[in-house]
């Protein structure tokens, strides 16, 4: 599967519509219910490829994987069911992945987001994390705040009513990893020093 366009939404950046160069590789069908489908024996051998994270685990020392991930050719996706801390030393090692991707397999499925924040918290990725599957615009917002800064929308998804989602708010109340402080919390310590100030 690969999508036409990505939304990227970087630290410090306005959302904006980049380039997709990646395959996803492992996607179930819709009527398979397994967490992916790796019945081929290797991925496509040309391009960027993003591939299962527990494939990746069971084949990264075959030479052409090595190879090609050495060069920022192949990611790695993770399923609800991956346990990123379980895997921490790998993850954290694995600084030759240009991208990992977090797959929703419908978007009542919130197991994706506890993966984002994990990944960005916990183990300190620095790298993108990107969203695919059944990505829906009324979650953007929520995504983008745990930690994922690029997205594959359904296809059926409006992309210019989508882009629209990151700004419609000025203010965030809540902590994120966008803004680990809320910005009225900012503002408010700010107003207390300027008082402070003023009264010295």
């Amino acid at each position: 599967m690969k999508a036409t366009a990505l939304i990227a939404y970087r630290l410090g950046h306005r959302a904006t519509f980049i380039q997709n160069e990646w395959t996803v590789w492992g996607l179930p069908s819709a009527e398979d219910k397994s967490d992916q489908d790796t019945s081929s024996d290797l991925p496509p051998a040309v391009g960027k490829v993003i591939i299962p994270f527990s494939w990746w685990l069971e084949h990264r020392n075959n030479n052409e994987i090595t190879r090609r991930t050495a060069h920022g050719e192949i990611a790695v996706w993770f399923t609800g069911t991956d346990d990123v801390l379980a895997h921490a030393a790998v993850i954290k090692k694995a600084s030759a992945w240009p991208l990992v991707a977090v797959h929703f397999p419908i978007f009542t499925d919130g197991r994706g987001y506890s993966t984002a924040a994990l990944l960005r918290e916990r183990l300190h990725w620095q790298g993108n994390i990107l969203a695919i599957g059944d990505v829906l615009i009324d979650q953007l917002r929520q995504m983008s705040r745990v930690g994922f800064d690029q997205f594959s929308l359904r296809a059926d998804q409006d992309q210019t009513l989508a882009l629209k989602q990151f700004s419609l708010y000025s203010v965030n109340l809540q902590h994120a990893w966008r803004d680990s402080r809320s910005q009225l919390i900012q503002a408010a310590k700010h107003d207390c020093l300027e008082e402070e100030l003023q009264a010295a």
